[in-house]
């Protein structure tokens, strides 16, 4: 199959792109920014993408944000990602259109052909192949809906289902108001909370909260 490869290591990205061609793809391109990325997909039309998830130009999640606009342009167009990190927001994002056809895995793990060869061919076919640190991330948080939370945003939404306002949980936990405001946003947005009326936000998350401990 004619894939493509991104990644801002040239030492990776040759290493790689050897890899491939030893298990008889064709490298149709390999290039190390997101930001050369794009145009080349349109251009070649690859049966794959193999890119990194952090890359040029800021060095943050472009390889990722390239990769899902891409498979908005070309519904299905297989991709498989690579990360030095285990970042369960990126695989979430990954897999949230459902569609199948794509991959996360850590690029320690690259070096075992049989697996990496395995992978190629389940994302290629429209399957999903995800590392298995990140799987147990993902069950554990369908498991218990608190898990992405810090330990401090545990403490304030402890202290909400007590039924202490803002005020009082800045006063015990001795936080100024616009942290306390901030860690309740964060609260929120972990637990999927659509945007809403706070009160009504706040008894949802109290009810998370119970239902994770009960």
């Amino acid at each position: 199959m004619r894939i493509v490869l991104a990644d801002d290591s040239a030492l990776l990205r040759e290493g790689l792109a050897r890899l491939v061609a030893d298990m008889g793809h064709d490298v149709a391109a390999a290039v190390g920014s997101a930001t050369e990325l794009a145009p080349v997909v349109t251009r070649v039309r690859p049966d794959l993408v193999i890119s990194d998830i952090r890359m040029p130009p800021r060095g943050a999640d472009e390889g990722l944000v390239t990769c899902l606009a891409l498979r908005r342009e070309v519904p299905g167009l297989p991709v498989l990602l690579l990360s030095q990190h285990t970042e369960r927001a990126y695989a979430e994002e990954l897999l949230a259109d459902g569609a199948g056809g794509v991959g996360y895995l850590l690029k320690d793990r690259i070096t075992d052909m049989t697996a990496l060869g395995r992978a190629i061919d389940t994302v290629a076919a429209g399957g999903t192949v995800l590392d298995p640190e990140l799987a147990a991330l993902l069950v554990a948080r369908q498991r218990d809906p608190l898990a992405a939370l810090t330990p401090r945003e545990r403490e304030v939404l402890t202290l909400m289902a007590e039924g202490r306002s803002n005020g009082g949980i800045q006063e015990a936990l001795v936080l100024s108001a616009g942290a306390v405001e901030k860690h309740v946003t964060a609260i929120f947005s972990k637990l999927g909370l659509v945007p809403a009326s706070d009160d009504h936000r706040r008894v949802l998350a109290v009810l998370a909260y119970l239902g994770a401990r009960g």
